[in-house]
């Protein structure tokens, strides 16, 4: 549809990631209720991502999960429970946020606050990851829908760059993505795209990719 492609992934026969059907329409519903990761089984370059997702009812910790991109590497290596990656974080009150798992880090342009660094385009450049100002930058703005609202979450990734982008407003920009190891920092710009269960109950309507030449220029802006 509109020259995305369906994503392909395995579902888990727990219970955790299962897909139901509501009102005739089929959805994934991840339960939220252990920690766990449903990642594609090809690594992904140059694209651009749509997620549409809503939170369900029940919570057992928080409203927690992330759209986990430029994943490497095994399984459980990043908390326990995921592999390595940038996290387009989907939390409640944060969806946007960037968070850098383990060794990978960005360059992003921020101000900062009481409240830690946000990113701000007309900010200064600035390295993050756990070696550096920390793993986590917060977004621009709160372009959340209320709690039980469908929101679309757009990925687009090209060459080093990524952008968040929320309801159709983009609240992140990360330069330079890589992985710092043995003092050097190391090009990523692929990988393998992971979604999170981790304390809430979640819908995905639909999860859909496509490749891109470049990243529109409406949307650095």
């Amino acid at each position: 549809m509109n020259g995305f492609e369906d994503l392909h992934a395995a579902v888990t026969t727990n219970k955790v990631f299962q897909v139901i059907e509501v009102d005739g329409e089929k959805l994934i519903r991840i339960s939220g209720e252990v920690n766990g990761s449903l990642a594609t089984v090809d690594t992904f370059s140059n694209y651009h991502l749509e997620l549409v997702f809503k939170w369900g009812e029940k919570i057992y910790t928080r409203q927690n999960s992330g759209l986990l991109y430029h994943s490497f590497g095994d399984f459980g290596e990043a908390i326990g429970t995921w592999m390595t990656n940038i996290e387009c974080q989907l939390m409640h009150e944060n969806l946007g946020d960037t968070y850098l798992m383990n060794n990978t880090v960005c360059e992003t342009k921020v101000t900062q606050t009481d409240a830690g660094y946000t990113f701000d385009p007309g900010g200064q450049l600035t390295q993050f990851g756990k070696d550096f100002n920390g793993p986590g930058i917060k977004k621009a703005v709160d372009a959340e829908k209320p709690l039980g609202e469908w929101n679309t979450v757009e990925l687009y990734s090209f060459g080093r760059t990524t952008v968040h982008v929320v309801n159709g407003r983009t609240v992140m920009i990360n330069t330079n993505t890589g992985v710092f190891e043995d003092e050097y920092i190391q090009p990523l710009q692929s990988g393998k795209i992971q979604l999170q269960s981790e304390g809430g109950e979640l819908f995905i309507k639909s999860i859909r990719i496509k490749p891109i030449k470049e990243i529109p220029a409406e949307i650095l802006q």
